[in-house]
């Protein structure tokens, strides 16, 4: 690792006319990055609660899917479905559980979640960029912000006055940061992310690029056929270790703020709307619609492109799969699916499609019954 080099930076445009636009001239500094291009086994499993069936030095230089292995790659077996490929992989090493780990022939791995595992894993082989602290020279910043000297702005950002940016936080390219917005420290920012006015932001959070914190709520009220905006003067808080994915926005609340708790991880273009609240540990998928003032519980699932309508209360441990509609609160743990009259338990659901899907055939026997009723009437 080459050279730390740090600014001591404290922002403060005070000073400056209100004519002049001002750029730091504080440049990024790359520091050298070392990464080894293998690694033992006994290595990749350092802090993990596993044990390895076979060679700990066995060398390991990249990770591959299990029907596409090769030698040198480790691979991971997670879903009972690939299991008939265990037999013939080519891989040096697999990630597995323990029922598993008889039918492999090569080094195991043995977890009791090895998705998990393969996540931690993983991490040693994912791409890194190089590693810059600063400021890039083309980032504006306005009146009284606050950047931590650990802090990392890459080019062509816009950070408005009265921001506080916190230690280790990395801002990347092209982000718009309004004012009064507050980031805690080790939170990530990829490009072109968007910020409104007085958005907070928790410690070690995650912001894919195009994502859209803050913007106004839909909220219009009509008056003689003509749709007026409400000002929306709430505003978005997010919590601790909170993942949002690319293009999804979240909108500012109408009175009261929007609220995202610690551990929240939402999937790309998904909408959530004022003055929504999601509980801490929920997971969405992508392309779910939240509509205004809904609360979803903790330790919620939702599947992908579940549409809530606005005004009903979700309650913890929640799982609703894919392309559900939730018309009405729920309230007890459980696994919902999108029925005819909305969401059902899972168990009804299943049974009211099985039923459907007989229904011609039912059809077909109650018109033979009839004609056969007929026929006797005659």
């Amino acid at each position: 690792m080459g050279e730390i080099c740090f600014f001591n930076i404290w922002i403060c445009r005070a000073s400056f006319g209100p004519s002049k636009s001002r750029h730091l001239v504080n440049k990024l500094v790359v520091m050298n990055s070392s990464k080894k291009s293998q690694y033992k086994l006994s290595e990749l499993i350092n802090g993990l609660d596993v044990t390895i069936k076979g060679d700990p030095d066995c060398l390991i230089s990249g990770i591959s899917p299990i029907q596409q292995s090769q030698p040198g790659h480790i691979t991971f077996l997670t879903n009972s479905l690939y299991r008939k490929h265990l037999a013939t992989t080519q891989a040096s090493a697999v990630i597995l559980t323990e029922n598993d780990a008889e039918a492999c022939a090569v080094n195991a791995i043995i977890s009791r979640n090895p998705y998990f595992t393969y996540a931690k894993i993983a991490g040693y082989f994912a791409d890194q960029s190089e590693v810059v602290t600063g400021i890039h020279p083309t980032v504006v910043v306005g009146n009284d912000s606050q950047i931590d000297s650990s802090a990392v702005i890459n080019a062509n950002c816009v950070i408005g006055s009265h921001v506080k940016i916190a230690a280790n936080v990395v801002i990347g390219p092209g982000c718009i940061i309004a004012d009064h917005v507050e980031i805690d420290e080790s939170t990530i920012l990829d490009a072109r992310v968007t910020l409104y006015s007085k958005v907070k932001i928790g410690k070690r959070s995650r912001i894919a690029s195009g994502a859209v914190i803050g913007s106004d709520g839909f909220g219009f009220a009509n008056q003689k056929g003509v749709w007026h905006k409400v000002p929306q003067l709430g505003s978005v808080i997010i919590g601790d270790d909170v993942d949002i994915g690319a293009n999804t926005t979240i909108d500012r609340g109408a009175i009261e703020n929007t609220v995202i708790e610690d551990g929240v991880k939402l999937d790309n273009l998904i909408q959530v709307g004022h003055n929504v609240h999601i509980g801490a540990n929920t997971i969405i998928a992508g392309c779910v619609a939240i509509a205004g003032s809904t609360v979803i519980g903790k330790n919620c699932m939702v599947g992908g492109a579940t549409c809530f309508a606005g005004h009903i209360s979700i309650g913890d441990n929640v799982m609703i799969t894919g392309m559900t509609a939730v018309t009405k609160s729920i309230h007890e743990p459980g696994i919902y699916s999108s029925g005819i009259v909305g969401a059902v338990p899972n168990h009804e659901f299943r049974k009211n499609n099985a039923r459907f899907h007989r229904l011609e055939n039912l059809m077909q026997r109650v018109k033979d019954l009839e004609a056969a009723l007929k026929e006797r009437k005659e």
